[in-house]
């Protein structure tokens, strides 16, 4: 069976972005089957403005849940009719020939998720490159994957990798929701690697993203380090089931911290949500 790539794109404001994205998308090679524009904006004039440009392009557009960028990517991903979710956010753009070279990649392994690099941009101006997605480790937060395992790994690039549309129905398939951003796209990845299913890299493939200094202001924010934590847990209680590792990691993610208080009260919870996260794996 041909894979059909459903793009799963994220908006929240910018609808100039928006724009520029599906401009983006629309000057592909190879298009994708579908197009779903899931929308978070709160204002009326960014939602008007992002509907006629999701029509104008041909994509279905949709309104998102409104709890978080992992709450609208799940949204997203299970409205698509196709094969693959290709997910996407609206300060991406794809250099030419990049949704061929990932379409390639599907046929090649449709079981796999198969993830990109990507160019970083700040306000503008170059900011890093990234040749391939990071995997989770063990200190919550995204690894490099070395080279010798780039097709086998449990990588997720946050915004571009493209899953089978079926890991969506496993039970309790989908991304955590309880942060609006963080480390929870990362534990989705050792989540479904637990399960089977691997990660490998595009080859050559990159993204451009292009970031504002607002979305580095959330480093170091309160839910971004309660969603880092949650994933040392479910690293250590689920994933490699080292749980004595999970003290001096944790200790390390709160040092420096401001309302340590707080975030110590809710470790009971995030161990909860773990347990539960991963319980069907760590039973067996």
């Amino acid at each position: 069976m041909e894979p059909r790539i459903s793009l799963a794109l994220l908006a929240c404001g910018r609808p100039a972005a928006l724009r520029r994205v599906l401009e983006s998308v629309r000057a592909q090679s190879a298009p994708p089957w579908e197009m779903v524009v899931s929308d978070d904006s709160p204002d009326p004039n960014d939602v008007r403005e992002n509907q006629a440009a999701a029509a104008r392009a041909g994509a279905r557009w949709l309104a998102g849940p409104r709890r978080g960028l992992y709450a609208n990517r799940n949204a997203a991903a299970r409205a698509c009719r196709g094969t693959h979710v290709r997910a996407m956010d609206d300060d991406h753009l794809l250099p030419p020939g990049h949704l061929a070279a990932c379409l390639d990649a599907v046929r090649r392994d449709p079981r796999a998720l198969w993830t990109t690099g990507e160019n970083g941009y700040v306000n503008g101006r170059f900011h890093e490159e990234a040749p391939l997605a990071s995997e989770l480790g063990p200190a919550g937060v995204g690894e490099p994957v070395p080279p010798s395992r780039a097709d086998d790994n449990w990588a997720v690039a946050d915004g571009s990798t493209t899953y089978p549309r079926e890991v969506w129905d496993l039970p309790g398939g989908g991304f955590v929701e309880e942060w609006s951003y963080g480390s929870s796209y990362l534990e989705f990845g050792a989540w479904l690697y637990a399960r089977g299913w691997r990660s490998r890299c595009v080859p050559g493939a990159m993204v451009e993203h292009h970031m504002d200094t607002a979305a580095l202001a959330r480093t170091g924010s309160f839910g971004e380090v309660q969603s880092q934590i949650f994933a040392i847990l479910c690293w250590h209680f689920g994933f490699r089931r080292a749980p004595a590792g999970a003290v001096p990691r944790v200790l390390a993610a709160l040092r420096g911290v401001p309302g340590r208080t707080r975030q110590l009260i809710a470790l009971p919870r995030l161990f909860h949500l773990a347990r539960a996260r991963w319980r069907r794996e760590s039973e067996k």
